[in-house]
């Protein structure tokens, strides 16, 4: 007969609205927890710092080119991490990645203090560090648990990162009109090294913990052969998909955002005029709608990651969660064909953006969750670097195309639109590919 499974515990039975926690992983899941709220606090610390480099000197055209200029260094930097992936460990990966950073944020910190300009590479430098530094640590976590664990674990993990990112981004603000940006700098730095101890901590907590279910691969092993990121995606028909659903999520997603963006600005206009006599007015209207987006994405976002993603991927799975995303935006874009009035566009919005920070997220994480450890290392960093940006650059160049031609709103969400239903296709073929992955594996997903 199977042996009855160990009851669950207090803190287990606490954490069970919010993810299915097991006797012998709550230690480990709670660090890497811990791990993502840290390190998006500490991320919206310096990307608030970001911009106050950025505007106060006069560098604000700077957004225009960043991400051409960053998936360029990218090129550069993926084939180099995966040269270091492959001579190390995981633990002396999720060390030394991050000390590096943190060693560059010391620097800036110096050249700001010497009243040197450093609005443009410390933009380019935070794009970089944002997408390579938190693609490492959800491979840590890929690496740390089975597809099963991953499944009832992640939804925990993310709550970490949506909470980190709504509470960093409020304390930014108090640090920033208290003592100034250096002083964001320092706090960034300080969580960073924060990420690398608990790292460390959850390596170890996860090896104890090993179970007849799972045993983490040994942590002296070098995390992967010499074989680099790209090349791994564009031999695996898998690792491919994931890196079209990224580009497509992201044109999507900053397409609406630019959208946004642009309904605001016209409302302010058409509310206050366009003169310069009411500029003032102007930039408060844009202000206070940006701050109320923000609020209420973050808060959506966290609600739906605590209460909703464990069950969507428990009744659902992971490969049909890939779906819910797509579906709402093609909605949302459906909607701005027939009204595109500021309201509507708002609320369409805030419920792709909250969608896309908390179960698409989650979901995207967990698809690396059947490939190998070398993939999760490297061709998630190219993917989750390099493949991010690059829809980074396309949209912007659908945005330039479509400014000449004078595009209002609803063309642009017509266009949106057909970039969804790609979006959906790509999403099909990856959950049929997913489900024989995790056949293979004798694990559902």
């Amino acid at each position: 007969m199977e042996a009855a499974a160990p009851a669950k515990g207090p803190v287990e039975r606490l954490l069970s609205p919010i993810a299915d926690v097991r006797p012998g992983e709550t230690a480990s899941v709670l660090l890497l927890t811990a791990l993502m709220f840290f390190l998006l606090g500490g991320y919206y610390m310096l990307k608030t710092a970001r911009e106050v480099f950025i505007l106060s000197e006069g560098g604000a055209e700077v957004k225009s080119y960043a991400s051409a200029g960053q998936a360029l260094l990218l090129l550069i930097l993926v084939p180099a991490y995966g040269a270091f992936a492959s001579r190390v460990n995981r633990v002396q990966l999720v060390t030394w990645m991050p000390v590096f950073f943190a060693s560059h944020i010391a620097i800036f910190a110096l050249l700001v203090g010497a009243h040197v300009r450093v609005g443009v590479p410390y933009f380019l430098w935070v794009g970089i560090f944002n997408v390579m530094v938190i693609a490492q640590f959800w491979a840590f976590a890929n690496d740390l648990y089975s597809p099963d664990q991953g499944k009832r674990l992640f939804p925990l993990i993310g709550v970490g990162s949506s909470l980190g990112a709504w509470l960093g981004s409020v304390r930014a603000k108090t640090l920033l009109d208290m003592t100034g940006p250096v002083r964001l700098l320092v706090g960034g730095a300080v969580l960073v090294i924060v990420c690398v101890l608990l790292a460390r901590l959850a390596n170890r907590q996860a090896v104890r913990e090993e179970t007849a279910e799972h045993q983490p691969p040994a942590d002296d092993e070098p995390v992967g052969d010499g074989k680099s990121g790209f090349a791994m995606i564009f031999s695996d028909r898998y690792l491919l998909l994931i890196a079209l659903l990224t580009i497509l999520l992201n044109v999507v997603n900053t397409s609406g955002e630019y959208l946004l963006g642009r309904s605001i600005v016209d409302n302010a206009i058409q509310i206050h005029g366009a003169g310069a006599a009411a500029e003032e007015a102007r930039g408060k209207f844009i202000g206070d709608a940006y701050s109320s987006f923000y609020s209420n994405v973050n808060l959506l976002g966290f609600l739906l990651q605590m209460f909703v993603v464990s069950r969507v991927f428990k009744y659902l799975g992971v490969g049909r969660a890939l779906f819910v995303h797509p579906v709402v935006a093609g909605v949302g874009y459906m909607t701005m064909l027939a009204t595109s009035s500021f309201g509507a566009i708002r609320v369409l919005k805030t419920a792709d953006n909250a969608i896309d920070y908390s179960l698409s997220n989650t979901t995207k994480q967990a698809l690396w969750l059947p490939t190998s450890r070398q993939a999760k290392y490297k061709a998630k960093q190219a993917v989750d670097s390099f493949f991010v940006r690059a829809g980074d650059v396309i949209q912007a160049g659908i945005v330039y195309v479509g400014e000449l031609a004078s595009f209002a709103i609803p063309a642009f969400a017509a266009l949106n639109l057909a970039l969804t239903v790609g979006w959906i296709a790509v999403a099909a073929a990856l959950n049929r590919t997913l489900r024989e992955r995790a056949d293979d594996r004798h694990g559902a997903l």
